[in-house]
């Protein structure tokens, strides 16, 4: 963002809220991007102790990674998470319970996490969201360091599962079924 949205002059950094911001210099229109997070949930979707990892579109073949969305206005996090796994696995969740929130600082994003369980394997997902998917068990799913493997790494905790995090996008990462 270079220019003020609101009265379209340069935005200079301006030192507020104990940070840099970029804000505009006219002082009668106000305007700061705060850059707040933009709040993401994600689901752990499992059946039979097996969860199901997705490959979004565009993602190279190796990125799996848990069902996730952008939370709607007006919407619940409990909610969002429900009608993500229903839009991109095509299954109908319970949900389990809450897993944690997780910074992603390379989006700008805010993640809640939730443990949601379906009563089927049978996924459909829409072709222009999601590429791929599989289906891991929960002693061969591996942890991974961005987004929502800090999730996935509490979650395994809370079953007796400790596994440290790889690389995400790494063979070994490929090698364990994430």
């Amino acid at each position: 963002m270079q220019y003020c949205p609101h009265c379209r002059k340069p935005l200079e950094k301006l030192f507020l809220g104990e940070r840099d911001r970029l804000a505009c210099p006219d002082v009668q229109c106000g305007f700061v991007h705060w850059n707040n997070p933009i709040p993401v949930v994600a689901g752990i979707v499992e059946h039979d102790d097996h969860i199901v990892l997705v490959r979004n579109v565009g993602w190279p073949e190796t990125w799996y990674g848990l069902v996730t969305g952008f939370l709607e206005a007006g919407e619940m996090p409990e909610e969002g998470v429900l009608r993500e796994v229903e839009e991109e696995v095509g299954l109908k969740g319970t949900l389990g319970s809450y897993v944690g929130m997780y910074e992603f600082y390379r989006q700008n994003q805010l993640i809640i996490t939730y443990h949601v369980e379906v009563d089927s394997h049978d996924v459909r997902i829409p072709k222009h969201e999601i590429a791929d998917y599989k289906w891991v068990h929960i002693e061969k799913v591996q942890p991974w360091t961005a987004g929502t493997g800090q999730a996935l790494r509490d979650w395994l905790a809370t079953r007796g599962i400790d596994r440290g995090m790889v690389e995400f996008g790494s063979a070994n990462l490929e090698d364990r079924g994430a």
